[in-house]
């Protein structure tokens, strides 16, 4: 989920991307992303809505950016009034929608949290992004996590990923309702993953059902048995993680992505 390259896009293409409702309070879209290395990453992270192509879509997103200390290290609410608005122009990935926000920014390796609400606490689905601008330098988006509000299809979470590079990674996708510390959660997740065509790739409803012996070799298994996980080898491409509730329950669930070693 990292290193230098893909074949050639004239525009970067999002690492990371999630696509869930957000609502309000604890179901606001919580997107976490870990910067490892030992270098700073540049890096612009989007909140979209109302360029989405469907009813139902949150109108007006705003964007904060938390880092490990809990503190806000930067926020935006339409992105054409960001200080830095010419740079995020030149990156070639600036939203389509003046409503829409983003921040682009340089990280040191750390962990963070991106924040989409909707202004005047207004929901809709909405989609967060985080988009590498600089693959050469010596650090990486690594584990990244998205806690939203899981609602039945179309508006299932919707978790994208890019494995970079010309190497295969494994990793782990967990796939998290019941241990969540709150009311209002996914009782019962199930989880699927799918390449960039929609084609199933390995799908899981209670990890102990199918891989336990190689879930339990992570270290971090989920810590209830409703809840799901994944390892697989991925080639470098797109990807998609798909978190539904069994039977079409909804509540807030959380879809982790880990990078491990080979």
């Amino acid at each position: 989920m990292h290193a230098p390259s893909l074949p050639h896009h004239p525009s970067p293409e999002p690492i990371i991307s999630t696509r869930v409702r957000a609502d309000t309070g604890d179901n606001v879209l919580i997107r976490g992303i870990i910067i490892t290395g030992n270098e700073p990453k540049k890096a612009i992270v989007r909140a979209i809505g109302s360029s989405l192509p469907f009813e139902g879509r949150l109108e007006n997103p705003t964007l904060q950016l938390i880092n490990s200390k809990q503190e806000v290290i930067a926020e935006n609410d339409n992105w054409q009034d960001a200080p830095n608005r010419q740079e995020i122009i030149d990156s070639t990935v600036a939203p389509s929608d003046d409503r829409e926000s983003a921040i682009l920014t340089t990280l040191t390796p750390d962990s963070y949290t991106a924040v989409m609400r909707g202004v005047g606490e207004t929901v809709g689905i909405g989609l967060v992004e985080a988009y590498d601008l600089n693959r050469a330098a010596n650090s990486k988006l690594a584990n990244i996590s998205t806690r939203g509000l899981v609602q039945t299809d179309p508006n299932a979470m919707i978790g994208g990923f890019i494995v970079l590079g010309s190497a295969s990674q494994k990793v782990l996708i967990r796939g998290l309702g019941p241990s969540l510390p709150f009311a209002g959660k996914l009782e019962n997740p199930t989880l699927q993953l799918v390449d960039r065509d929609g084609n199933q790739i390995v799908a899981n409803d209670n990890w102990k059902s199918d891989q336990e012996v190689e879930i339990r070799a992570t270290t971090i298994p989920p810590s209830d048995d409703l809840e799901s996980a994944i390892v697989v080898t991925l080639q470098p491409a797109a990807y998609t993680a798909i978190l539904r509730g069994a039977g079409e329950t909804t509540g807030a669930g959380l879809v982790e992505i880990y990078a491990l070693q080979q």
